[in-house]
């Protein structure tokens, strides 16, 4: 078994969930643009899409 940092599990499983079911996306304070804490979602945007990877407002009144 391969060993990886936590960070890189964590966006596998969700690149891995996403191509597996189009209805899963993902959503999140600087999820797309920024590409997540700790670049989790790195390159999810370029893959699957505005549509797909929603950044949200940090402030509630931001919606």
């Amino acid at each position: 078994m391969k060993e990886i940092q936590f960070r890189e599990a964590i966006a596998e499983a969700m690149s891995e969930e996403m191509r597996r079911d189009e209805r899963v996306f993902l959503m999140g304070e600087e999820v797309a643009e920024y590409n997540g804490a700790y670049k989790a979602s790195k390159g999810m945007l370029d893959e699957f899409g505005a549509r797909r990877v929603i950044d949200t407002p940090i402030a509630e009144l931001g919606f």
